[in-house]
């Protein structure tokens, strides 16, 4: 049994817990595939998506979650909030919860925002991406998305390459992807390589993309992250391009059953050849069709988690 109130990264997670929402997560990507897609599961239950940040995929894919399991549904964007009045973050919340809200998902661009607000919130906290810390439901649907295509999560070779230094959904998959004896190889320019990595732990690093690419079971291709971006941290973008892009030729040091992830958007012709796009498309958006599931996944054990604890 899932054993937090709160969702706040796979740090915090045993592999216990992370193997019991990929097995609930299965069973709710085969109810989405029937007919009738809906579950009363979370009905008489109320979400609120609390979004201080620019969001697509994830914003949308918490909404229909939680639709999917017959919550009702707040959406609340800090530009249209009393937060341009001066209201407090904190204060919102708990003035949202005043209303029966059950679980707030939280989104926003200071690293621990979530962390502060689930200790003052009788609410579940949901963590969607704070600043550069972790993505724990975008970790969660690459895992998942793993265990899919090949069958386990255990002791594979897994390839982050990338804006590792910014990247929170680097720092969930690493957390993730460690829990199951996975070895973890960090390419990208060393300017971008955070300095608090643990080689002991099967962390290692590596400035040669090719050489990275030959014994990867799993590699997944991260974004440059401009808008955390104060400085430059390579030369140009061309360089980078260079370097650190899958492209026609790195591509051919890929195994035959390496899979190739990444969390989106993809700038292609970035991160990604555009020539690739037709081979790599269909993944990424499984990869987008299991984040539903997965979201669905955790807002019921958390739910359920709270119901128990009455």
């Amino acid at each position: 049994m899932l054993n937090k109130k709160h969702l706040l990264g796979i740090k915090d997670l045993s592999k216990e817990e992370i193997e019991e929402i990929l097995n609930q997560a299965k069973v709710f990507k085969e109810v989405s595939q029937r007919q009738v897609k809906k579950t009363p599961a979370l009905r008489g239950k109320t979400v609120v998506n609390l979004f201080f940040e620019p969001s697509t995929r994830t914003r949308i894919s918490f909404e229909l979650a939680a639709k999917r399991l017959s919550a009702d549904v707040i959406n609340v964007a800090s530009q249209s909030s009393s937060l341009v009045k001066g209201e407090s973050l904190i204060d919102t919340l708990q003035n949202i919860e005043a209303l029966s809200c059950d679980i707030a998902i939280v989104r926003h661009t200071v690293a621990g925002t979530p962390h502060i607000l689930a200790e003052h919130t009788h609410a579940c906290v949901v963590n969607a991406g704070d600043g550069s810390n972790e993505h724990p439901t975008q970790g969660l649907l690459d895992m998942f998305t793993v265990k899919e295509r090949l069958g386990t999560l255990q002791n594979l070779n897994v390839v982050i390459v990338g804006d590792i230094l910014h990247s929170r959904v680097a720092r969930s998959n690493v957390w993730g992807f460690l829990k199951f004896g996975c070895g973890i190889t960090l390419c990208a320019p060393p300017t971008l390589i955070p300095r608090d990595i643990d080689e002991e732990q099967g962390v290692g690093v590596s400035y040669d993309l090719a050489g990275s690419l030959k014994k990867a079971d799993v590699v997944i291709m991260l974004r440059i992250q401009r808008e955390r971006q104060a400085t430059h941290f390579f030369p140009s973008l061309r360089e980078y391009v260079r370097y650190f892009s899958l492209n026609d030729t790195t591509a051919k040091a890929l195994g035959k059953n390496t899979l190739v992830l990444h969390p989106g958007p993809v700038n292609w012709d970035t991160e990604i050849s555009s020539s690739l796009k037709e081979r790599l498309s269909p993944l990424i958006l499984d990869q987008v069709t299991n984040g539903l599931a997965v979201r669905m996944a955790v807002l019921y054990l958390l739910s359920l988690r709270k119901e128990q604890k009455r």
